[in-house]
């Protein structure tokens, strides 16, 4: 179950302090996005680096990188154990995601890192990562409505819960294409605190990020892409100018190509799954507002070809069907309602059930042909890939969802 706060891990860590500096990132999308692009510019500049993101892709250990590699699996499980051991022998009853930040951090300290790159795993304020004492930058992508029973009802409560990050005496990066309600309580939050904040945002990448703003002329990027880079990049420089004051951020640019972040309009191919030759779109998105980035994306990049297209979707219990579904799925679109498997580690996730999820999409206008497959995904994958023929193939609506087709590929591949 998710027990948001700041006690438990606090005694779970209370005898290993931290010995390397943090970047701690916050935001309801493209946070993750933010740390992979901040780890790899730092690991090419040489700075061991170390990067905790959630959830998991495939294995368990795998949301744990040292140096852009995956950490080894004898490694974490290692220190997993000391630090369940310590959990229990002090009595200390701490969630699943509290074991995990611990033993994240605890590889860190293990692996001797210089700077750790920290995604926030829900909120800010009362997540397990707050714990964090040695912060270099504090970073917050764009905020929208998502966990509205854990952080608020309003966007206003929400933004500051994830503002609750920001500690004095620690400049921040914060998006500035966040809506005015965000963007004002963030400020306050700030101005509270007497500490510097950064607003950025493409459109004004050419005062604050000359070099930037060139790649994005040069690069057919998305706008959210766009929004992320300029907060990695303005991160990057305030982190390179406390820890190496002679690099100059810019050099590092043109490392941002090499980043591949699994899940985020990434075009895969389903071989040896399906027998189909055309790549197909995953995307993790899961919550109205990355829903709404993919539906545009969507609708300018694969819609003209064909006009309709053929949707794997699943969702987590809870989420705001409605929401998000309406953002991507257009009049005319054939769907196939799926369900991912048990997520590892973190018993309270469910999928919201095939058949419930078919009769919500079945209320949108105009709405093509809808197929529940309840219990295994691949059914649902081979259906909607006999259906498109080739057309415009799009898996998306959560995470572990995206989870659980890399994990059909890679089994299948074996």
């Amino acid at each position: 179950m998710i027990e948001l706060g700041l006690g438990r891990v606090s005694r779970l860590l209370q005898q290993s302090p931290l010995t390397w500096k943090a970047i701690h990132v916050a935001g309801t999308n493209g946070k993750g996005s933010i740390s992979a692009y901040l780890s790899h510019l730092l690991s090419s500049d040489g700075v061991r680096c170390g990067r905790f993101t959630s959830p998991h892709l495939i294995d368990r250990w795998d949301c744990i990188t040292i140096g852009e590699r995956v950490v080894q699996e004898s490694l974490f499980r290692q220190i997993e154990d000391q630090v369940k051991l310590r959990d229990q022998t002090l009595g200390i009853g701490a969630s699943e995601f509290e074991l995990l930040t611990a033993t994240a951090f605890e590889i860190f300290n293990h692996e001797q890192v210089e700077v750790g790159v920290v995604e926030v795993g829900m909120g800010g304020r009362l997540d397990a990562t707050n714990i964090l004492d040695n912060v270099l930058i504090s970073v917050i992508a764009k905020i929208g409505m998502d966990h509205q029973a854990f952080l608020g009802s309003t966007i206003e409560e929400i933004a500051a819960e994830k503002a609750g990050i920001l500690k004095s005496g620690v400049p921040c990066v914060v998006d500035n294409t966040n809506e005015t309600a965000v963007i004002e309580t963030i400020t306050k939050r700030a101005n509270d605190l007497g500490i510097h904040a950064t607003f950025v945002s493409p459109d004004r990448a050419d005062e604050q990020f000359p070099a930037l703003a060139q790649l994005f002329r040069k690069m057919d990027l998305e706008p959210h892409q766009q929004e992320n880079m300029c907060c990695a990049m303005s991160a990057l420089r305030l982190t390179l100018s406390k820890i190496r004051p002679e690099t100059n951020a810019s050099s590092l640019l043109p490392r941002l190509s090499d980043i591949k972040w699994p899940g985020r309009l990434e075009a895969i191919s389903l071989r040896p799954l399906v027998n189909r030759e055309e790549n197909i779109l995953l995307d993790g998105a899961h919550n109205p507002l990355s829903a709404e980035v993919l539906g545009k994306y969507v609708d300018r990049k694969l819609r003209p070809q064909s006009g309709n297209v053929t949707w794997v979707v699943a969702a987590s219990s809870g989420k705001d069907l409605a929401g998000v579904f309406r953002s991507i799925i257009r009049p005319g679109d054939t769907v196939a309602t799926a369900e991912f498997g048990p997520v590892e580690g973190m018993p309270w996730v469910t999928p919201t059930n095939a058949s419930e999820l078919a009769h919500s999409i079945q209320s949108l206008p105009e709405i093509g042909q809808v197929q529940g497959f309840e219990g295994d995904l691949l059914p649902a994958i081979k259906w909607a890939s006999d259906i498109a023929q080739g057309r415009p193939l799009v898996i998306a609506g959560s995470l572990y969802l995206v989870s659980d087709v890399h994990r059909l590929l890679r089994d299948a591949q074996k």
